[in-house]
């Protein structure tokens, strides 16, 4: 891309006023530094490990942001004896109950300011311009979620005061190759897609303080180790984020990643974390592939049909083509759908509660029949990555000035951006008419329809 074309779609882009940039883009904020910078706070969790933390919060002293605009927060989770940390660097306690880590990192955000939060492990010391370089997007654009540059060292015997930047390399470990070719593969997440959420690594996070309270903190179910960053980096996503690698912001981890560490357990435990988010993360290569999880992929609601045939004939097509979604319909015909729990009524909090957490929304104002699933599926699978954010089946009183969509489908990252921005421009809408999809007129025939002969 030129640099007048980046300019021409950045548009009135500026450091003091910063507007919402199209759907992964966040490369269009290059170049800009936000002015007045923001104030920071770092949320470091910590269990029993002094000599770690001691290392971290000496490299946290030496950062580049200003002082007067940083804050650190150390989150102790219920070790034996309660950390020792330098003057001017707040301690918080939770009781110990196991392994929390969500509870420990919503404790943080709750003890701090900062109009940007930072996340760090005790174990996991930042080079002097990590501050910096972590809360500059989301000090830009208020959706951006950016993961730092984890590196690895063995620092066993060097002295805690000791520049990472310098020892760090000197004491370098192999970092996991998957990861480094995922943010190579996706030019620093710049291409992410539904499943980048697995390229979020917790210990070295940061998002703006009302993105965070927007999609809400960690989830505090998770208790035992892995996987509520990669939750949090799902939901995160579905509600509008922009994902964002910057390897500019290194911090040191002191030890190898977790697969290079020694654990008989290590595939069970991460067995563990997959069976959790399998149920939770509902896309094509996260969700289970003949049960069900918890949470859908996608909510259907027919607003309306003029009889019970009408509706069934809607939904059973529908269903054949996205057999894991949940369908809601008129109350006065739930009835004829008999045990099938993937159809609840309007007024039922199933209904309520998909609408929060589906990826994508299929509105029918009336009923349709779905004659091809291919481009239905393509469509689902495909909005909400990129630029691409709604998609319109139309008929042909369209053209005419009359009636309306006949099938609407729409990605929460689009709805979430339009709720943030003020606008519908940060994402596409694609429309236009589908021999796949059509109305249901007068009352079908099922018998014809289940025997394949109308």
């Amino acid at each position: 891309m030129t640099d007048a074309r980046r300019d021409e779609e950045a548009g009135a882009l500026s450091p003091r006023r910063p507007r919402g940039v199209p759907g992964n883009r966040w490369d269009l904020l290059d170049g800009l530094v936000p002015d007045p910078l923001p104030t920071v706070s770092v949320v470091v969790a910590h269990y029993r490990q002094q000599a770690e933390l001691d290392r971290t919060l000496a490299a946290l002293a030496r950062q580049d942001h200003p002082a007067d605009l940083l804050e650190v927060v150390v989150v102790d989770d219920g070790s034996p004896e309660a950390p020792r940390v330098p003057a001017g660097v707040r301690l918080v306690v939770q009781a110990d109950e196991g392994f929390r880590l969500s509870a420990a990192r919503n404790l943080g955000v709750r003890s701090s300011t900062g109009e940007v939060i930072c996340f760090l492990d005790a174990d996991t010391a930042p080079e002097p311009g990590w501050v910096t370089a972590m809360s500059r997007l989301p000090a830009l654009a208020s959706e951006a979620v950016v993961v730092g540059r984890r590196r690895h060292a063995d620092f066993t015997g060097v002295a805690v005061e000791a520049p990472v930047e310098q020892e760090g390399p000197r004491h370098e470990l192999p970092a996991p190759r998957w990861l480094d070719d995922a943010y190579r593969g996706s030019r620093d997440l710049l291409d992410a897609d539904d499943r980048s959420y697995r390229h979020v690594i917790g210990a070295v996070l940061a998002c703006s303080r009302s993105f965070l309270e927007t999609v809400g903190g960690f989830d505090e179910d998770f208790t035992t180790y892995g996987g509520e960053d990669w939750e949090w980096a799902w939901r995160a996503w579905r509600g509008g984020a922009l994902l964002a690698h910057e390897p500019a912001a290194v911090a040191w981890h002191d030890g190898p990643d977790w697969a290079g560490r020694d654990s008989v357990d290590r595939q069970r435990q991460k067995n563990g974390e997959t069976l959790v988010l399998s149920g939770l993360v509902p896309v094509e290569g996260s969700r289970p592939r003949g049960l069900r999880g918890a949470t859908p992929d996608v909510l259907v609601r027919l607003a309306a049909a003029p009889s019970a045939g009408t509706a069934w004939l809607c939904v059973d097509t529908v269903l054949a083509a996205l057999p894991g979604s949940v369908v809601v319909v008129p109350d006065e015909h739930l009835s004829v759908f008999g045990a099938d729990a993937r159809v609840v009524g309007a007024s039922a909090e199933a209904a309520a509660r998909a609408a929060r957490t589906a990826r994508v929304t299929v509105d029918l104002p009336a009923p349709v029949r779905v004659r091809d699933a291919a481009p239905l599926l393509e469509a689902v699978s495909s909005i909400g990555v990129g630029v691409l954010g709604t998609v319109e089946v139309t008929d042909d009183t369209a053209d005419q000035g009359g009636g309306g969509p006949v099938l609407r489908i729409r990605s929460s990252r689009a709805e979430a951006r339009a709720l943030l921005h003020g606008t519908e421009e940060l994402f596409e809408t694609r429309s236009g008419r589908a021999r796949w999809c059509e109305r249901i007129e007068g009352e079908p025939s099922l018998a014809a329809y289940l025997g394949g002969w109308g």
